[in-house]
């Protein structure tokens, strides 16, 4: 057993195939399917199973692959390690991002980003935070931007800024003529979400007061993958909806047809934090990307130190 194979073993149980995971591991498959048989054959288990065209991990495989991925993050520990010990500015940073962020916030992060880190480019994964969170635990991703509490005290977090919402609607809807919203006068029917497992869908309900079940025409018929789905549903007056302000200069093309308000009270707003396993030995990294973020921003948001 090395970790060459539990490599093998972690990217066939991600990818669901073993002619990816060989391409992913710059391997042939008949390498790459050997090396995992005689794993199986030395720990005398099947680790894998194929069910049609689907490959799936047996219940012992499942064990397995959550040993082979703690044993392989702790390799890559010792590697990042030693190599921060001679610069910890020095090798790629693996950022997952949430996508209610990533194309509204990266695009001013990464020229400066440039910069600042030379010698540490940026790998980026955009993806939900529950997809993103155990990658990061586990190490395959170093670090993370998103807009919730991670919940573990196994992260450590560094805050970032604070981002308000704000209420985008068609320019001829009631609404329109406030200077800024009380989200009691929006009619829930009419409030656009996006899919379960966005934390803003989360966010916008609780700010709305309402539950995840909230039901009406608008509400219960529309789940977006994306908030540019929503704008443009918006556009088309198919309802109303929220969005962070980094996303209110993104309307390529409808801002004719949209306009946006703020809204009131204090807790209309969610606060971006940058999130790291506690031990991972390059905190000055870390660091030094929070304020690669802070000194991006634009003034629409509220830096915090």
């Amino acid at each position: 057993m090395n970790l060459r194979d539990l490599r093998y073993v972690i990217s066939v149980a991600e990818l669901g195939h073993f002619g990816r995971a060989a391409t992913a591991c710059h391997v042939s498959q008949p390498t790459l399917s050997g090396q995992i048989l005689k794993l199986e054959e030395e720990l005398g288990v099947t680790i894998f199973e194929r069910v049609g065209k689907q490959i799936r991990l047996t219940p012992v495989g499942e064990d397995i692959l959550a040993h082979a991925r703690r044993s392989v993050s702790a390799a890559n520990d010792i590697m990042t390690a030693a190599r921060a010990s001679r610069d910890p500015l020095a090798g790629p940073i693996h950022l997952g991002v949430i996508p209610t962020l990533a194309p509204y916030l990266m695009p001013f992060v990464l020229p400066k980003a440039a910069g600042y880190l030379p010698m540490a480019p940026l790998r980026l994964l955009e993806d939900l935070t529950g997809h993103i969170l155990p990658p990061l635990s586990d190490g395959g991703l170093d670090a993370a931007l998103i807009a919730t509490d991670p919940g573990t005290d196994k992260l450590a977090e560094i805050d970032l800024f604070e981002e308000p919402f704000w209420l985008i609607m068609p320019k001829d809807d009631p609404l329109a003529k406030l200077k800024e919203i009380d989200l009691t006068q929006v009619e829930p029917s009419q409030l656009l979400l996006l899919t379960d497992g966005h934390c803003l869908r989360d966010q916008a309900l609780d700010l709305c007061g309402r539950q995840s079940n909230a039901t009406g025409p608008a509400s219960a018929d529309v789940r977006a993958a994306s908030l540019e789905t929503l704008v443009h549903l918006t556009a088309a007056k198919y309802g109303v909806t929220l969005v962070p302000r980094l996303a209110v200069a993104n309307w390529t093309g409808l801002s004719d047809k949209l306009i946006a308000k703020p809204i009131k009270g204090n807790k209309a707003s969610r606060k971006v934090r940058l999130v790291f396993r506690r031990d991972m030995p390059r905190r000055k990294a870390m660091e030094t990307l929070a304020q690669v973020v802070r000194d991006s921003l634009p003034d629409c948001v509220t830096r915090l130190s």
